[in-house]
């Protein structure tokens, strides 16, 4: 069974999306191709090995997914890291755990966030694809707060099929993703 936010996407939004960008194909409609979660734990560099578990278990427990683990590729004595050490963990999600993830993204973990009052849309990289950061684990409701041991960072990437991020914007607005209201235009109008 299809998930909520991918049916949704699939039998309205599409449509949508081709009338509001002008497109002619159907096949040109941007879509969501992966989702890329990323930690790194290096400012733990005494206690490296167990921050690397916990960033591994933290990330299973809020994609449902186990990560991998991401190792160093050479050695570098001012960051106290070694060839082959572990620094941190990733998972990529596609398919039915990607739109579940972002159903609960979009409808449980941004609301979660203090002070929040949108994403920026300045983390579109030109290509289309959208990174947003988080120093925090605290943020995600799979986690459970008295079980926090060390305060461990994610970055997560939205890829997406989209040549434009103007594309890429709409795309993923119209999914929900809570965007931030952008100040020079309310001043424009």
């Amino acid at each position: 069974m299809k998930p909520t936010l991918q049916r949704l996407y699939e039998e309205k939004l599409v449509k949508a999306l081709q009338d509001e960008l002008g497109l002619k194909n159907v096949n040109e409609v941007p879509r969501l191709e992966k989702i890329s979660i990323n930690s790194h734990v290096g400012h733990y560099a005494n206690e490296r090995k167990a921050a690397v578990e916990d960033a591994v278990e933290d990330m299973s427990k809020i994609t449902g997914q186990k990560p991998s683990v991401v190792y160093a590729r050479k050695s570098v004595a001012n960051f106290k890291v070694r060839e082959g050490e572990a620094v941190g963990a990733r998972v990529t999600l596609r398919g039915n755990h990607m739109w579940e993830f972002l159903e609960r993204f979009i409808a449980v973990t941004c609301p979660n966030i203090r002070d929040f009052r949108g994403l920026p849309f300045k983390s579109f990289d030109g290509r289309g694809n959208y990174a947003v950061g988080f120093s925090d684990q605290s943020i995600f409701p799979e986690i459970e707060l008295d079980q926090i041991k060390r305060q461990i960072g994610f970055d997560i990437i939205f890829v997406t099929s989209a040549q434009e991020d103007a594309h890429a914007k709409a795309m993923l607005k119209a999914l929900g993703m809570p965007f931030r209201d952008n100040v020079k235009e309310e001043t424009a109008a």
